[in-house]
């Protein structure tokens, strides 16, 4: 007998002449029982599910640990990155006291140097709590690392508050990268850092953009053979990044920020779907790691992609 068809038959009375508490049991088990009990489950299931994802996942910090080996990264050359991408400051889920959880976490790595990627507040298409931008950039400012901290900006930056984070991060000191590139490191560890311009930076309507990006430009600066680290905001640039980049850190993704089961890579906010939704990818030798980043966009919730900081050592 199928599933189907246990459940849907009606069972019939117990017979008086015995079947006991068994079939006293039984006899209270119709279909219309079996399909409300299926549908309270279902519906239980679905508001935890809905709780975890909008109230505690978001909440949560890991920290991710990569050890890339790149091949035109020095065995020798050891250098350790910590990634902060996505921060979304502001409400519901990533206000003041979450964003000082997360530069404590950072500090506590004692990384060779701090890359923001991005993306450094909030925005939803209904009231929220704001955190005003030299709050969080007065916690950002408490980052620390030997070769420093050093930022690009995000599409959101770019659609909702150039003006503010620009003048948040200068206030505090922090480096902003478009289409630059710095040597950093001491003599025998030298490692070049590049930062691109945001792709996505300005919309053009019907899901078209006019990127501020400059890739060729931004490669031009490196000029001597020591190894290179790019940091993009959005990963849809990595088919285009040549193999003399060691390693790209990208961002934007969210790792997929809500991760159903089968649907998750279609609302993933890239052309490539779930090819660079999230961690480390390698393509014909080239190397790309994908940050789930720490806040939200869109929906001030997550599921199956915790807020995350990345470690990452190179040449150890």
């Amino acid at each position: 007998m199928t599933l189907k068809h246990y459940l849907f038959t009606p069972i019939p009375n117990p017979s008086p002449q015995g079947g006991g508490e068994h079939a006293e049991a039984c006899a209270g088990v119709t279909r219309r029982r079996v399909l409300t009990a299926a549908a309270g489950l279902a519906g239980l299931a679905a508001s935890s599910t809905a709780v975890y994802a909008g109230a505690i996942e978001p909440q949560g910090l890991v920290v991710t640990r990569y050890a890339p080996a790149p091949a035109n990264w020095p065995a020798g050359r050891k250098l350790t990155i910590t990634v902060i991408a996505d921060l979304h400051a502001g409400g519901p889920d990533m206000l003041l006291p979450h964003v000082r959880e997360v530069v404590d976490k950072a500090n506590s790595l004692h990384s060779d140097l701090i890359v923001l990627l991005g993306d450094f507040t909030a925005w939803y298409r209904f009231p929220w709590t704001r955190v005003p931008d030299p709050l969080w950039a007065a916690e950002l400012k408490r980052l620390d690392a030997p070769l420093g901290v050093w930022a690009i900006l995000g599409n959101h930056d770019w659609w909702h508050d150039l003006h503010g984070v620009r003048s948040a991060l200068a206030g505090v000191g922090i480096p902003v990268m478009q289409n630059d590139a710095v040597l950093l490191g001491a003599p025998g560890q030298k490692f070049w850092l590049a930062g691109l311009g945001d792709q996505l930076a300005h919309p053009l309507g019907h899901g078209r953009f006019r990127g501020v990006d400059d890739l060729p430009g931004t490669m031009a600066k490196i000029t001597s053979t020591d190894p290179v680290l790019l940091l993009v905001h959005e990963p849809d640039i990595f088919p285009r990044v040549p193999a003399r980049v060691a390693l790209t850190l990208a961002g934007h993704t969210h790792g997929g920020q809500i991760r159903l089961p089968v649907i998750w890579p279609f609302f993933v906010p890239s052309k490539y779907g779930a090819r660079y939704a999230y961690g480390h990818v390698v393509e014909e030798g080239r190397q790309l790691i994908v940050s789930g980043g720490l806040g939200t966009s869109i929906i001030p919730a997550r599921l199956g992609v915790p807020p995350e900081i990345l470690h990452v050592t190179l040449g150890g």
